[in-house]
C-alpha cells in the first residue's frame, strides 16, 4: 500500500517562525522548517533541545504561541475543526506505546476511524487487519497489550497511526523505551514505511536508521535548528561546532 502523499504543489510540513514557552522556558526559538511530499527527516540533539516539542507542535499536541505551523495547507489555529483536520493529516507514534491495556489489538487500532466517523465497525476492522499484517503482527489481533512484547506493541501504535490513513507520520523517540533486540524489528517497519513514500518526521537517536533513511538530518540545541543537510554531508562534514561536539559524543 503506497502512502497517500501532500499535494506536491505545496511542503507537507512548514514551520515558520515557531516560538514556543513553558513558563519562562523558552522551548522553541524561530524554529524554521520545510518538509516536501515524501520527504524523509530525522531530528536529533541533546535532551531538552526541543525536538520532541517541535513535532508535538506539528500536529498541535503542543500549541505554538508565535509564528506559523501548516499541514498540507491546513494552518494550525486553536480552532477545534481545523486541529482535527490536521491531526487526520499527520500520525503519531510516541515513546510509550499508549494502547489502551483494556482493548485487544484489534480493538486498538479500529477504535479511531469509528469514533471520527471516518470508518464503520466492519471497514475499521478490516483496516486493521491489513495493517497489522504490513507491520507482521496480524496474528496477535486479538491479544491484549500486555501479552505482547515492547517491539510488538509499538509496531501495533504504528499500525494504529496508520489506520487514520495520515499523509505525514511523526515518531517522537519510538525505539527509547526499548530492550536493545526489540530495536530493529521496529526500526525495519520505519524504513519500510520510508520506502513506501510516506512523508516521516523522527525525533531518534538510531544514527544508522538516519544514515540509510533520513533525506535530512536535522539538528536542534537550546531551541534552534543549527544545521539541516544530507546525511553524508550531516555525519561525515558537520558545519557546526556544536553538531561536531554532539556526534563525537555520540558516535564514540
Amino acid at each position: 500500500m503506497t502512502a497517500p502523499a501532500p499535494s506536491p504543489a505545496r511542503p507537507a510540513v512548514e514551520l515558520r517562525g515557531v516560538h514556543k514557552w513553558y513558563g519562562d522556558f523558552h522551548a522553541l526559538r524561530g524554529v524554521d522548517l520545510s518538509v516536501a511530499a515524501g520527504e524523509r527527516i530525522v531530528i536529533c540533539g541533546p535532551s531538552g533541545s526541543g525536538k520532541s516539542t517541535l513535532i508535538r507542535c506539528v500536529n498541535q499536541l503542543e500549541r505554538h504561541q508565535a509564528g506559523s505551523v501548516v499541514v498540507d495547507g491546513e494552518e494550525a489555529t486553536p480552532d477545534p475543526r481545523r486541529l482535527q483536520a490536521i491531526r487526520r493529516k499527520a500520525g503519531m507514534v510516541f515513546q510509550g506505546f499508549n494502547l489502551f491495556p483494556h482493548l485487544t489489538v484489534l480493538q486498538n487500532c479500529a477504535l479511531a476511524p469509528v469514533q471520527s466517523g471516518a470508518a464503520g465497525p466492519a471497514e475499521a476492522e478490516a483496516l486493521a487487519l491489513s495493517l497489522l499484517a504490513r507491520v507482521r503482527v496480524a496474528d496477535q489481533a486479538h491479544k491484549h497489550p500486555a501479552q505482547l512484547s515492547g517491539g510488538q506493541q509499538q509496531r501495533v501504535a504504528i499500525a494504529r497511526a496508520l489506520c487514520m490513513q495520515p499523509k505525514i507520520m511523526l515518531f517522537d523517540e519510538p525505539t527509547s523505551a526499548l530492550d536493545p533486540e526489540m530495536v530493529k524489528e521496529v526500526l525495519d517497519t520505519m524504513i519500510e514505511l520510508a520506502r513506501e513514500g510516506m512523508t516521516m518526521l523522527a525525533v531518534t537517536h538510531e544514527m544508522g536508521f538516519a544514515r540509510q533513511v533520513a533525506d535530512r538530518v536535522v539538528f536542534m540545541d537550546q531551541g534552534q535548528i543549527l544545521e539541516a543537510a544530507a546525511p553524508g554531508d550531516f555525519f561525515d562534514r558537520p558545519q557546526h561546532a556544536r553538531t561536531r561536539a554532539f556526534l563525537g559524543q555520540l558516535l564514540h
